[in-house]
């Protein structure tokens, strides 16, 4: 009886060490994770035991709690046991059902699609080569579902997603059988009705975000993430990238371009030739091109110009910095060039030291960070081993990440807010001064993708390179100026934005306007810092847009509710610029667009006319103008058109556009452009509001400078 005693104590410890909860199980044992609210409407549940190395712990971001304090609570709005996951053979599974008409966004920085509801993919860190297949330059795990919640799989590692195309032999909603012989109807994917996904960790962390819409599940995912970036004011500016081996001269040269054609700009991007050898990189300046690095630097920021220094992070042998690194690098070279484990304290600072020394204590304000995303063919392979004992995946999916927190934690040792461009991304990125570009190279898609970004959290731009006409050239560099980042990228080509004459006078006209809104823009950045709202965001993210599925049943029609139609429908070429702007993109060929307007009057940038309410409707804005409309009650802050940010100073006149009727705020922020002080609570913010046809300005935070002189009023809709 002893024995036996003994045998059930043991059997129970065992038993015990293998279920703790309910969201811990026997392998391959189903479960129901549970849910402790961590946040109000953020939600996380552990299944088994988790990695430590993960997307966040990567990023390092806290979340912004008093942020998420000041939302609603939101309840999860899904039958919690409806939710199963298990762990077999070192993979952990999960389920999420889905309703008939639900929806799913997000899933990655995805080109070609915003729904992704049918879709199978790899999550997969990658350069994006046409097909939306999970492999991206931000394969962010986090999907949104238009039931207003989210779910975050919080892994640093390859993740399958099944989105509602595997069909259950339990499900509690079966497909109808269809006899193909003589049946109708037959379809080689029945309905389903979950989300599944392959996490290949014995554990994983799930965070779920809930809120009364789409918009407020993203903002608490962006504010868990540490909220998103607020860039310098010259960053906002307009960009040029130059031949990879121009020279200083060349350089100067450039610039003085820009000043005799009267366009702006306020950064220069120096592309590979500036290092002394590159592919792999020196990170130091290369003597014959760039004689006085400093003195150039300087001469440089004298003219208002900031410097973007291009680089892969892939070490020339025998180097300077290879040499210091030898005992931090992986087992596999990228272009016979070795790859810091930057995972590793020691190995950050030896690269953060070279920084400084060689380009921040002179005066280059960022970079732009090449190669850290793909192709398999060049980049390390999965088997590769790193010194910290992270493997060849865990690195791929978080090397961009890591560059981006490597140096962004040096200009912020500086008090300088940096911007910069990066290859790839992931979920914890939303907080650094990064925007994601790519090689690929269609208009159609670069909108989409700009779509996409702002349900995963981090920022594109559709940058221009080059076109096969005027038309395509004019329509490139009006979409650009309506983006996180406008910028011409001449690295290869050697354009300027005066390359084809005969539109130069529309492209200058959209640079100026992009000047002129420059208040309206950082305001809207200063939301994405301080609400998580994505500056630039998907239509779906728009009150009065997304049709619920309730509303819309029984109620397409084509001829007679044309609207429903279009919002049932994938729409991906235009979107919102901050919360009062619609932006709708011309493509080249195109003389006329069909632009679907939210419930609610919209009216004309350019003239203030009215132009619809919840409808679809038709424009031919010609080819000097790109489509843009204000949302009834919109307030836009403008200034004069102005060259450099560097003319924005406390002296700028200040113009308050107004659109429509109907009464309206804005929260129009400012501080100095420049520094962190404003995290520090040095910074202003005044809410201005229309009421009754008057406008009236109030302090809502007085902390920092204001750098406007004159405030006049403008309404716009007569």
């Amino acid at each position: 009886m002893k024995n036996l005693t003994m045998l059930f104590a043991l059997f129970m410890l065992a038993f015990s060490c293998t279920v703790k909860n309910d969201s811990k199980q026997i392998s391959g044992a189903k479960l129901t994770p549970q849910w402790q609210e961590e946040l109000p409407g953020v939600w996380k549940s552990e299944i088994n035991e988790p990695a430590d190395f993960n997307l966040l712990s990567v990023s390092g971001k806290e979340p912004r709690q008093d942020a998420i304090k000041k939302m609603k609570n939101a309840p999860i709005p899904i039958d919690q046991k409806e939710v199963e996951a298990f762990t077999r053979n070192g993979k952990t599974y999960v389920r999420f059902p889905l309703e008939k008409e639900e929806q799913i966004f997000g899933l990655g920085l995805n080109f070609k699609t915003v729904h992704q509801r049918g879709k199978i993919l790899r999550l997969h860190m990658d350069h994006y080569t046409g097909k939306d297949d999970g492999r991206s330059h931000a394969p962010v795990p986090f999907f949104i579902s238009s039931k207003g919640y989210g779910v975050f799989i919080n892994a640093a590692r390859y993740i399958d997603i099944y989105v509602g195309s595997g069909v259950t032999k339990d499900s509690k909603h079966p497909a109808k059988v269809v006899d193909r012989n003589v049946g109708k109807g037959w379809s080689s994917r029945p309905y389903s009705d979950n989300i599944e996904f392959v996490v290949p960790e014995e554990g994983v962390e799930l965070i779920m975000f809930t809120g009364e819409n789409m918009m407020d599940v993203v903002r608490r995912f962006n504010l868990y993430c540490g909220g998103g970036t607020l860039p310098p004011k010259w960053g906002l500016g307009f960009w040029q990238r130059t031949p990879t081996r121009y020279s200083d001269n060349d350089q100067r040269k450039e610039v003085a371009g820009f000043e005799k054609n009267n366009f702006p700009l306020d950064v220069l991007g120096l592309e590979p030739g500036w290092h002394s050898k590159a592919y792999p990189c020196t990170f130091e300046w290369d003597e014959g091109r760039y004689p006085d690095p400093a003195g150039f630097t300087k001469e440089m920021s004298e003219k208002g110009v900031y410097l973007n220094l291009w680089c892969n992070p892939y070490l020339w042998p025998d180097s300077n910095l290879d040499k210091k690194m030898k005992n931090y690098t992986g087992s596999h070279t990228v272009w016979c060039g070795t790859v810091p484990d930057y995972t590793i304290p020691e190995a950050r600072k030896i690269m953060q030291d070279h920084f400084n020394k060689h380009q921040l204590d002179i005066g280059v304000s960022g970079y732009k960070i090449d190669e850290v995303d793909g192709f398999d063919h060049w980049l390390w392979p999965d088997v590769a081993t790193f010194p910290s004992g992270k493997d060849g995946e865990q690195m791929r999916q978080t090397y961009g990440t890591q560059m981006m927190t490597l140096t962004d934690e040096i200009y912020r040792r500086k008090n300088e807010r940096t911007y910069g461009l990066i290859r790839a991304a992931n979920a914890g990125s939303v907080s650094y001064p990064y925007v994601i570009y790519n090689d690929y190279y269609s208009h159609r898609d670069f909108i989409t993708a700009l779509i996409n970004s702002s349900f995963n959290g981090v920022l594109w731009t559709p940058e221009v390179r080059q076109s096969k006409s005027s038309e395509e050239w004019v329509r490139r560099m009006q979409s650009v100026c309506f983006s996180p980042m406008a910028m011409l990228n001449a690295w290869a080509s050697g354009t300027k934005p005066w390359s084809f004459p005969d539109v130069y006078k529309a492209c200058q006209d959209v640079a100026f306007l992009r000047m002129q809104m420059l208040p309206y823009i950082y305001s809207t950045f200063a939301q994405y810092h301080f609400e998580g709202t994505p500056p630039f965001r998907a239509m779906e993210l728009t009150e009065g847009y997304y049709a619920k599925a309730e509303e819309t049943q029984g109620k397409l029609d084509d001829t007679n509710n044309p609207y429903e139609e279009a919002v049932k429908k994938e729409v991906k070429d235009q979107y919102m610029m901050g919360d009062y702007v619609l932006v709708a993109p011309m493509f080249a060929g195109e003389k006329e667009r069909k632009v679907v307007l939210p419930r609610g009057k919209w009216y004309d940038f350019y003239t203030g006319k009215y132009v619809g309410d919840g409808e679809v409707i038709k424009v031919k804005p010609g080819l000097d103008k790109i489509p843009l409309f204000v949302k009834d009650g919109g307030i836009l802050p403008m200034i004069p058109s102005i060259r450099q940010t560097a003319e924005w100073n406390n002296n700028t006149p200040l113009e308050i556009r107004v659109y429509g009727k109907a009464d309206g705020t804005f929260k129009l922020y400012d501080d100095d452009g420049k520094t962190f002080d404003f995290e520090k609570g040095k910074y202003t913010m005044k809410s201005l509001s229309v009421s009754n046809g008057k406008g009236s300005i109030k302090d809502e935070h007085t902390g920092g400078p204001w750098n406007f002189g004159k405030v006049s009023w403008k309404f716009m809709t007569k």
